[in-house]
């Protein structure tokens, strides 16, 4: 894998993989899409929004960072939230550098003492360097994020503390370069220009989730999963999407479809807008809705759905 055709690695280059590490909803999707530069990571105020893991791939003339984006760190309730930390944990064993990210807008939370825990634990025996990155500092005063700062920064022992808005893209290409000071040096992992390594079909299928999750309530957006049924590149200014909404309940399926089909054609418009910018063509989305009973706490169902669980 690591080699890449008709490339002259320069002297000193480097490369690697970070991996951002926190609870849900700190902003480690925003990070990603705002370094890479593409909506690569499905981006929502909803926790627990990230559910593949998502690598994306930054270059600069003398280093690549692969970037792996894991579900935010929590308590499993079911089969898909064992899913969700067994990602986590398999992202930090190809770790080079580790972002543990935290949300300056509030103090350490019992969920931000689990990850910093988790995180301690996991690198005892195979110690990687971290970098404590506090997002969000637009929406704080500098008194307060003094005040945060120190308090995140008894969680562990970290190489250095950063601060950002991922948001507005404040500090950001700091610590992009203390990213890549902790990267060894190598030749890239992927072929120059890689934005990322999920199937065509993924960042389709977090499109229609995102905005599912973008348009409906609180009831709805755990318990829903996007399979792309057909992908077909008719021409090249036209592709063909059919995809299937699957939902645990009835009820949430009536809220998905709404009043005459309306919600469905307003989560359809949202979603092609995206697929259309990451396909770089226009695109007919077909869209279907249907009813998997408790799917989030059955193995096979997650497996058909493109999740599988680590034992």
């Amino acid at each position: 894998m690591k080699e890449v055709p008709e490339f002259a690695v320069p002297e000193g280059f480097r490369s690697g993989f970070a991996v951002l590490w926190g609870k849900p909803n700190v902003g480690k999707s925003t990070l990603l899409n705002r370094l890479v530069g593409e909506k690569i990571a499905i981006v929502s105020p909803k926790p627990q929004t990230t559910r593949n893991r998502i690598v994306g791939v930054v270059e600069t003339e003398n280093a690549q960072v692969v970037l792996l984006d894991t579900p935010g760190v929590h308590h499993p309730q079911h089969k898909l939230g064992e899913y969700l930390v067994a990602e986590a944990r398999a992202a930090l064993e190809t770790a080079d550098v580790v972002l543990f990210m935290v949300d300056a807008t509030e103090p350490p939370t019992p969920d931000d003492e689990r990850a910093a825990e988790l995180l301690n634990s996991l690198l005892r025996d195979a110690p990687r360097p971290v970098l404590l990155v506090i997002n969000k500092i637009d929406a704080v005063s500098p008194a307060v994020l003094q005040e945060r700062k120190l308090l995140y920064e008894t969680l562990g022992n970290y190489d250095e503390t950063v601060t950002i808005s991922a948001l507005t893209g404040e500090g950001v290409p700091l610590l992009l370069r203390k990213i890549i000071d902790r990267l060894p040096e190598g030749p890239p992992y992927y072929p120059l220009g890689t934005l990322t390594d999920q199937p065509e079909k993924l960042p389709i299928a977090e499109a229609i989730r995102e905005a599912v999750l973008h348009y409906t309530h609180e009831e709805v957006p755990h318990a829903v999963a996007v399979v792309v049924d057909e992908l077909e590149h008719r021409s090249d200014r036209l592709a063909y999407v059919r995809a299937t909404i699957f939902v645990e309940k009835e009820s949430q399926k009536g809220i998905i479809i709404g009043h005459g089909g309306q919600m469905l054609k307003k989560i359809g418009m949202r979603a092609r807008q995206d697929i259309e910018r990451w396909l770089g063509k226009k695109v007919f989305l077909e869209l279907w809705v249907k009813v998997a009973k408790n799917w989030r706490k059955d193995e096979n169902a997650l497996r058909r759905f493109g999740y599988f669980v680590r034992r």
